[in-house]
């Protein structure tokens, strides 16, 4: 980062409580202690007071437990095997919060984005506003916007905060309009080209007598990569930590010592189980990625980082810049994970203390449906999915078993091939654009298509609700003219490059294509060159090909910049369209979908 932070001049014994985790979601973590600290008295003493922040992130308007694997949380067990275990529903988000919260006079809840943006039906239909409804009802009091808040653009973030019925849809219930979020949403780093102010609140400052908890709410950098043009058109999207240091420092002016910051940007921890210590062997030494380097350097002054984007479940200790502990915590995604951390608030110095401690103070848990759901919830359900119900419900094809996408964590997803062979069959005569071939990024597939019956549909048959569910974007496919080196870099840059080196994007593509993904290697040099084959032939650099991509790869998005050299484009029908005429077209009530082999990409390890 190029934000060099400043330490505070005077002595700063207290922040955070040292991140333990407990029993079920990993081993106790003692931090060293600041200069001077004591353990077991000192600034912990009577004049303390224990405040509960919950968090969440990355909730993509997900209000009915997610199908199929992607609904599933992966638990560490005491002999290193795995479990699955079916998790999240806002339903029961509700119920595990409302239950968290017993016992605890202070308590605030916090998100770190993503919380619209990549919705099932329920939501996206509505332009998410079943989903700002029901995050008000869990009584969530603050987020920073995350990269997908802007699918739609500023004037429909805007709109998500302060209300009003949609410009161009109006009003979805008779007698109602939208009232806007009661949570605040936080865009310190969000700033309008021309006025080069920020696009919304920059802090809030969470009270409960004479208890104050600031919030510096920031989105990642790099938003411009992973978000249509259109949708971020006007705005300038600045370093995470620099603006968190500047707005740490200007909460300071304001009397607010105890500070958090929210930052839509995350870690890849060594494991994929919620309870995994990331700690082992040392302070953050089981997590890697763009927040290892963002904590390590915003200033000592704030005391916690609630992180996201990267839908990964973590609470690790990564040292501040004065050497002091420091959480940094994330939990998954879609609702499945929530995170319960202790604040333990000083009223003399108005700040959080962080000394070594022997109890457990930070901690994930899973959103399970084993436990009652929230009647409330359950209500706004109902509501929202009788105006869904046309829509929703129309049956699209038909499979045979659960076809795996979001849930998949192979480089090639069998969900991911129906995508792809579905984007070109509807290109390829050549009054649709003649493609050859078809690319598709792997963060566009939001699900997996589940066998089991979501509703009253009966098992195997696809709505038309499950298919938007998994490409709810509406993205306008492009058949392009590429070069043949062209593509090769576009698979190179799958692996290397500053979006893709660190967290290769594998693209998805049709059964015309394949090629060796050799991951013993570095960087470009993964993909095995003379192994990429178009219909059994060799590409030829020279040569052009046509090719068929949804709008946001055709705009360099994902960090493939050589996608934007396209030429001669044809804009084709939408995403959305082309899979559920291939589910119609390849699938009956008698002759139902396989899930297609893969092999597409042969991987060496």
């Amino acid at each position: 980062m190029s934000a060099t932070p400043q330490r505070r001049g005077r002595a700063r014994r207290l922040t955070l409580a040292a991140l333990a985790v407990t029993a079920g979601a990993g081993a106790l973590v003692t931090a060293a202690l600041p200069a001077g600290a004591a353990v077991g008295g000192g600034p912990a003493g009577k004049g303390t007071v224990d405040v509960q922040l919950l968090s969440f992130n990355d909730f993509h308007g997900t209000l009915e437990p997610p199908q199929g694997s992607s609904g599933n949380v992966t638990e560490l067990q005491a002999d290193g095997t795995t479990k699955a275990i079916p998790a999240g529903g806002v339903e029961y988000l509700a119920t595990s919060l409302r239950e968290a919260r017993k016992g605890h006079d202070y308590s605030v809840t916090a998100a770190a984005g993503d919380m619209i943006g990549g919705s099932p039906l329920l939501s996206g239909l509505f332009h998410d506003e079943p989903s700002i409804e029901a995050l008000g009802k869990l009584n969530l009091d603050v987020t920073s916007v995350g990269n997908h808040e802007f699918d739609e653009g500023r004037a429909e973030l805007r709109r998500m905060q302060y209300g009003g019925c949609h410009p161009v849809e109006g009003c979805y219930e008779f007698g109602k309009t939208f009232e806007g979020a009661s949570f605040k949403y936080l865009a310190a780093n969000v700033t309008d080209d021309k006025t080069r102010r920020p696009l919304l609140s920059p802090t809030y400052v969470w009270k409960k007598g004479d208890v104050k908890i600031g919030f510096i709410g920031v989105t990642l950098e790099g938003t411009p990569d992973v978000v249509t043009a259109e949708g971020v058109k006007g705005l300038k999207f600045g370093d995470e930590v620099e603006t968190i240091n500047k707005y740490a420092k200007e909460l300071q002016r304001q009397g607010v010592q105890s500070i958090v910051a929210l930052i839509h940007e995350g870690g890849l921890p060594a494991s994929g189980a919620y309870n995994f210590d990331c700690n082992v062997p040392g302070a953050g030494a089981g997590i890697s990625g763009a927040i290892v380097d963002i904590a390590k350097n915003v200033d000592p002054a704030v005391d916690a980082l609630v992180t996201g984007h990267t839908h990964q479940a973590y609470a690790c200790n990564i040292p501040d810049p004065a050497g002091n502990p420091r959480t940094v915590t994330s939990a998954a995604s879609i609702g499945k994970v929530y995170t319960d951390t202790t604040l333990t608030y000083d009223r003399a110095t108005k700040d959080i203390v962080r000394t070594a401690v022997k109890s457990p103070v930070t901690g994930n848990h899973v959103v399970r449906r084993d436990q009652p759901k929230a009647e409330d919830m359950t209500a706004l359900i109902q509501r929202w999915n009788a105006l869904a119900a046309p829509v929703a419900g129309r049956p699209q094809g038909y499979i045979s078993a659960d076809i795996p996408g979001r849930g998949s964590e192979a480089y090639e997803k069998p969900l991911g091939n129906v995508i792809a062979d579905a984007q070109l069959e509807a290109t390829a005569a050549a009054d649709k654009g003649g493609a050859q071939l078809a690319l598709m990024n792997p963060g566009g597939i939001r699900s997996d298509l589940a066998y089991k019956a979501s509703g009253s549909e009966g098992d195997g048959v696809v709505t038309y609700g499950e298919a938007f569910t998994v490409q709810p974007f509406t993205n306008m496919l492009n058949v392009v003219d590429l070069t043949g080196a062209q593509l090769v870099t576009a698979l190179q840059q799958q692996v290397s490059g500053p979006v893709n080196g660190a967290n290769p994007k594998i693209l998805q593509i049709s059964k015309s294509l394949s090629y060796t993904l050799d991951m013993t290697k570095t960087g470009a040099d993964r993909v095995v060159t003379d192994s990429i084959r178009l219909n059994g032939e060799a590409i030829d650099p020279a040569k052009t090909y046509r090719v068929v991509m949804n709008e946001f790869l055709a705009g360099g998005g994902d960090g493939f910049t050589v996608l934007k050299e396209h030429k001669n484009k044809l804009v084709a029908k939408s995403d959305l369209d082309a899979f559920n005429a291939y589910l119609t077209a390849h699938s009956s009530p008698s002759a139902p979908l396989a899930p297609p082999a893969t092999g597409r990409i042969t991987v060496i390890k």
